[in-house]
């Protein structure tokens, strides 16, 4: 990130919802040869949108939602905004198929990001997909196979890549800042209730059942599903590794310096409710990387109040890097804390350096092809999960070694006509 960009981004970092000033900055920003979006998916959409709007080089031509409701609560954020003619619609494919549009936003299910980024690039868009960007391993394949061939950009929303503290204090840690370093931990607390058992009902009149569905085999509507808790059944989500785990373990391996694991292991399960939620709600997942090595500890329904976690410990041969929030502190071997930093993050960074990174050409800061490296360790630990035992991976290779029953689930079953193809 070049001084300018830095400048330029720390001037528009607001608050995290949209006040006043933002919304008149963005209804006054001036026409011109700005970057043209759609947005599918308007849950964590939302979120994106409003970052966009920070962002005087944007404007946003579609929103889409296969929900009514939100669909219209979208397009009523960004009337206030001054933005009352921006096109809505239920089917992302009417995006693609305008010229006037540049990129996609993906914020749907993660079922939904790799399918709709292949199609997004190969319709000539650039894209900003959310984490984890894919649902399986083979899905991250092709669509880094993708983003290649359309020489599309495609930036995962891992945010802190953006973070200008956080990649200082990864080149610290790089440049020997607590000598070499062996082991990164991380984790993650929650107090999350019971799903409950789901019941088969009508499906809501504002709800597009069979296109929310899209690319995956179809299954019946039932109560507990939409709009969240697809995450804990296995047919839409990645449990608790997919869903914020990757966040984590994106700063470990990229701390490390690390590509491929050796080994897998996951020790946890669901615990605390007895409900139609599949993945585990706690649990320990670690890495072995050879020279090093990582692990992700987890506690999705209990909150562990009396214990304090940052987000990601570093431990090198001279002492300690902590990242917290949006910077890092490091302490020496007799645990004396010797330097700490903190500064600028959010969405509106992260979205900025993706548009950035469209109009001058470049890499951006959390490319398709990183993002997809660090979501296949949630796969990984997931995969090791359901078959129930340590999961043996080839780097050079890239695949799984000896295991026909953790292979299957490389990749999955699509409704026809949907499979993803580059």
């Amino acid at each position: 990130m070049n001084r300018r960009s830095f400048l330029r981004l720390t001037g528009v970092i607001g608050a995290s919802s949209l006040s006043p000033a933002l919304l008149l900055r963005a209804a006054s920003s001036p026409p011109g040869n700005k970057i043209v979006v759609g947005i599918m998916g308007l849950g964590r959409g939302q979120d994106l949108m409003k970052a966009i709007l920070g962002c005087p080089e944007a404007e946003i031509g579609y929103l889409c939602d296969v929900d009514s409701n939100r669909l219209a609560a979208a397009s009523n954020v960004l009337s206030k905004a001054g933005r009352p003619n921006v096109k809505a619609v239920k089917d992302f494919r009417k995006i693609l198929d305008d010229s006037a549009v540049d990129a996609l936003i993906i914020a749907t299910g993660n079922y939904w990001h790799a399918p709709a980024t292949i199609m997004a690039c190969a319709a000539g868009k650039h894209v900003y997909v959310e984490k984890p960007g894919s649902h399986n391993p083979r899905e991250g394949e092709l669509m880094v196979l993708a983003a290649q061939k359309h020489r599309r950009v495609v930036q995962q929303g891992t945010q802190r890549r953006s973070f200008p503290v956080i990649q200082e204090g990864i080149g610290r840690l790089r440049s020997g800042a607590i000598g070499q370093v062996k082991f990164a931990r991380s984790w993650y607390t929650n107090s999350r209730p019971s799903i409950g058992r789901g019941k088969v009902v009508p499906v809501p009149a504002s709800l597009d059942y069979a296109l929310w569905q899209g690319p995956v085999p179809a299954r019946p509507y039932v109560d507990n599903l939409v709009h969240y808790n697809w995450h804990w059944r296995w047919h839409w989500g990645n449990g608790e590794l997919g869903n914020n785990g990757i966040h984590y373990l994106d700063l470990a391996r990229w701390g490390l310096g690390v590509e491929y694991p050796r080994s897998i292991t996951y020790n946890g399960g669901r615990y605390h409710f007895d409900d139609d939620q599949e993945t585990p709600d706690t649990g320990v997942v670690t890495f072995d990387f050879g020279s090093c090595g990582v692990s992700w500890e987890h506690s999705s329904c209990h909150p562990r109040k009396p214990e304090s976690f940052p987000l990601v410990n570093f431990y090198g041969t001279d002492g300690m890097l902590s990242m917290e929030g949006n910077g890092y502190k490091i302490f020496d071997l007799n645990g004396k804390m010797t330097s700490q930093a903190s500064g600028p993050g959010g969405d509106q960074v992260h979205m900025a350096d993706f548009l950035d990174s469209i109009r001058q050409d470049r890499k951006p800061s959390a490319t398709i092809e990183e993002g997809q490296k660090s979501t296949l360790l949630c796969h990984l630990g997931n995969i090791a999960y359901r078959v129930g035992h340590v999961v043996h991976f080839n780097p050079e290779q890239r695949q799984i070694e000896h295991d026909a029953k953790a292979r299957k689930l490389w990749s999955r079953e699509y409704r026809k006509g949907w499979e993803p193809r580059v």
